[in-house]
């Protein structure tokens, strides 16, 4: 094998994989950024291509490219470390492969539903073909099924791999979180026509499939990626995975508490929620920080600097995203001014952001090191400014939106909320205020700088180690 060559064939079936699921990932993570342009400037020009992609279908595919593509970039990231940590090779390879055809193709044809037909009335037929009209999750029934049973078959996989294989804390952790994964959307495949009792299953969804089996899931990667960046010792990571679980299972369901208040239920579940919900990432930052001190007592060896720079943006994204700008804005008294208002897309974008795709994109630099035939990716690395310009452009871009948005949520929170009594008329009087108006101009602004990063970062995935002849150095010890 030559360093800097693209070698696909050494790669083993789930490696294979894994990249099927990383292309589709990056594919879809540019569509959602073009579509997010797009709902950011029909935010100042309401009239812009209205009839033709209105604002609503505009932002729900912003939302769902999202989602989506997180998940193919997780998937993508299990398929990769699974053999190497069962130490044999993929069980249900076949069957592994149709899923990825039968899911891309699924989503292909909903988003070109969602573009279609974008208005019409809602009936039983709409929802199991059209649009489920559930904010969040719009997928019609068929496609919800589907997931389902595609998650089914990955678990099968992944489980069965490791059964064939050893068992370590990694692989019990992920086969029991694979069980969740496909579990809890069973709560958004049933509607009732009490709205509190049928929200407050959907919030079983969005904030548990999202928040508590991605964040279980990513602390499965992170655990593995600090191994094979920084050599850090199994020990280390694996104690931390415990804690991350304890803490996403024990306090994860607590803090759904601080969206039930809102649907109905007493009024002390927003307090409880507030406190608990802001304790799950904070495992994930001491994972890093541990690794981190660790390889620095070590000489601080990494073979692998893109990667390592995007796991040391995720646990600090994390906890600023998931933990600080969640934290601030789910106490009762705070909650009470914000709740719907900028200030939750604020910590939106801030938290999927840190939590989500920057340990993606960590994963996705160290398949390519591997890809390239195990290419020198540390100092002195050729062509070495793109991922270090993608990386600073995606953070600023993000970081720009997300203060911009927050003065936006403040805006509203005083002038629709505190001041108007979230009146319609306070709602739309908050619309037009200097504040609010510059604030969405700065994040258009930033989201194009954004944007410009993700192209750096495409480019430099595709180009990363090809003019390298070195190879990496190994770091075990």
């Amino acid at each position: 094998m030559t360093a800097g060559r693209v070698d696909y064939a050494s790669l083993s079936a789930g490696q294979q994989l894994a990249v099927k699921y990383f292309v589709v990932a990056m594919a879809l993570f540019l569509a959602q950024m073009l579509f997010g342009l797009l709902a950011a400037w029909q935010f100042l020009d309401p009239e812009f291509l209205f009839g033709i992609v209105d604002f609503n279908v505009n932002r729900m595919v912003h939302i769902n490219a999202m989602v989506v593509w997180l998940l193919y970039g997780f998937i993508g990231s299990i398929f990769w470390l699974v053999e190497d940590e069962a130490g044999v090779p993929l069980v249900g390879c076949k069957l592994a492969n149709i899923t990825f055809w039968v899911l891309t193709v699924a989503v292909a044809i909903v988003v070109v539903v969602y573009l279609v037909v974008q208005s019409g009335p809602g009936d039983k037929w709409t929802l199991w073909f059209i649009n489920e009209g559930r904010e969040y999750i719009e997928a019609p029934r068929w496609a919800d099924i589907g997931i389902v049973l595609c998650m089914g078959a990955i678990f099968y996989n992944v489980a069965g791999t490791f059964v064939r294989g050893k068992w370590s804390g990694i692989a019990g952790v992920l086969v029991l979180d694979l069980i969740a994964l496909a579990g809890l959307y069973f709560a958004g495949m049933f509607y009732t026509t009490n709205l509190p009792l049928d929200q407050y299953w959907w919030w079983w969804v969005i904030h548990l499939w999202v928040e508590a089996t991605w964040e279980v899931m990513v602390g499965c990667i992170m655990a593995w990626g600090l191994m094979k960046t920084l050599a850090t010792p199994r020990r280390i990571v694996t104690t931390w995975l415990y804690i991350e679980v304890a803490l996403m299972f024990g306090s994860g369901i607590l803090g759904l508490g601080h969206h039930y208040f809102w649907i109905g239920t007493p009024e002390y579940w927003l307090g409880v929620g507030g406190f608990f919900s802001a304790l799950e990432p904070i495992p994930l930052v001491a994972m890093v920080v541990h690794a981190v001190y660790d390889a620095g007592r070590h000489s601080f060896r990494s073979n692998n600097h893109p990667a390592l720079a995007w796991l040391i943006a995720h646990a600090f994204g994390n906890f600023l995203g998931a933990g600080v700008w969640g934290f601030m804005q789910t106490l009762p008294q705070i909650n009470l001014y914000t709740h719907g208002t900028q200030w939750s897309s604020s910590h939106g974008h801030l938290a999927f952001f840190g939590a989500y795709v920057t340990i993606i994109v960590a994963f996705i630099y160290i398949a390519i090191q591997k890809l390239r035939g195990d290419v020198w990716m540390s100092a002195d690395l050729r062509g070495g400014w793109r991922w270090k310009w993608s990386l600073a452009l995606l953070h600023v871009g993000m970081v720009g939106m997300t203060i911009a948005l927050l003065i936006a949520g403040y805006e509203q929170s005083f002038v629709e909320r505190a001041v108007g009594g979230s009146t319609w008329a306070a709602y739309f009087e908050g619309q037009t205020q200097p504040w609010f108006v510059e604030a969405m101009w700065w994040r258009m602004g930033f989201g194009v700088l954004m944007t410009a990063g993700l192209v750096i970062l495409l480019v430099d995935l595709l180009r990363i180690g090809a003019d390298e002849t070195r190879t990496s150095k190994s770091l075990d010890r």
